[in-house]
């Protein structure tokens, strides 16, 4: 049986607390379970204070046997930051605009960038595949698109890892690829109505919004929309047109990460968890975390329980 974490974000202290909690023990540097293993739900770097320790908890225990894990948005980010452009000399597959720089640069400083750890960790996200189709149940990072994943069957070996030789193209704008791969580990997203538009966490003013694809009650563009409390009311409350929002079969629970949800955690749907509850929410340059580090004991049910939760604050975190 498994046990399930969402988006560690570089917050070793919770995790050790949280592995604690679930019952596994560090020996010999490797965090075990005499029954159990873990899975991780990917987003393990950026914006935390210990980043480093993150990956190595995960990738030992990976490599050991004691877990599993996929790939998240910020790890295939991070690929892509030291990946070179086979078309462009000079440049990376990720650009290293100041905005992306911003965001990555709390795991350059930490890694060392271009150092040999930097180029061993990469390497291991590289390994991490995209989604896993288990006995029982489902993981990816953010989005369960059978349409999408269908786009992606080229690019990935038959362990759901993305072979060498599609990198480029899966960060090529515009490829049915590059949009499979974006939903699966972004979340799909719709075009607002035309003259509509919200300004992000950054202040950067977008016409196009994520959604909350597993509501299948939702309608309208704001009954769907992802967005800060505080700017709701700037998004339409007009039925969506677009009929991009797939419907998961519910045949097995599927457990996502990745949407900074907040509260007391619970199912989504019946079938349907997210595991991500705001780990790395921070108070300016603190590294106080105010969110909690989430995770699900599975015992092997198709009907997700909301006791199956377990969690630790995120406030238990200490700069090092």
């Amino acid at each position: 049986m498994y046990d399930l974490i969402g988006d560690i974000h570089g917050y070793a202290t919770p995790l050790k607390m949280l592995l604690n909690k679930l019952g596994y023990v560090e020996r010999d540097g490797i965090w075990r379970h005499p029954g159990r293993k873990v899975i991780f739900l990917g987003d393990f770097i950026d914006r935390g204070p210990e980043q480093v320790e993150t990956v190595r908890i995960a990738r030992t225990m990976v490599e050991a046997g004691q877990a599993l894990a996929v790939m998240g948005n910020h790890e295939f980010n991070a690929v892509g930051w030291d990946t070179p452009h086979p078309d462009n000399p000079g440049q990376t597959l990720r650009p290293r605009s100041e905005k992306n720089r911003r965001q990555h640069r709390e795991f350059l400083d930490q890694v060392g960038e271009n150092s040999r750890r930097h180029r061993e960790i990469i390497d291991w996200f590289k390994t991490l595949p995209l989604y896993l189709d288990l006995d029982g149940l489902r993981v990816v990072h953010a989005c369960w698109h059978p349409g999408h994943l269908d786009n992606l069957a080229g690019c990935l070996d038959a362990g759901g890892r993305v072979l060498p030789k599609a990198w480029p193209e899966l960060h090529r704008k515009g490829t049915k690829s590059n949009e499979a791969v974006e939903n699966i580990l972004k979340g799909p997203e719709v075009r607002l109505p035309a003259d509509s538009e919200f300004a992000d966490a950054d202040g950067h003013f977008r016409r196009n919004v994520r959604i909350q694809w597993w509501d299948a009650e939702g309608i309208t563009y704001r009954d769907l929309a992802i967005v800060p409390p505080e700017v709701i009311e700037s998004i339409p409350h007009e039925p969506i047109v677009e009929d991009i929002v797939p419907e998961y079969a519910g045949d097995k629970p599927l457990f996502v990460g990745h949407y900074w949800l907040s509260g007391t955690p619970a199912p989504l749907t019946p079938h349907i968890a997210c595991l991500d509850y705001s780990i790395a929410a921070t108070r300016g340059q603190s590294y106080q975390s105010h969110g909690i580090l989430c995770a699900y004991r599975w015992q092997g049910e198709s009907i997700l329980d909301p006791d199956n939760f377990l969690w630790v604050p995120g406030s238990a975190a200490s700069r090092h």
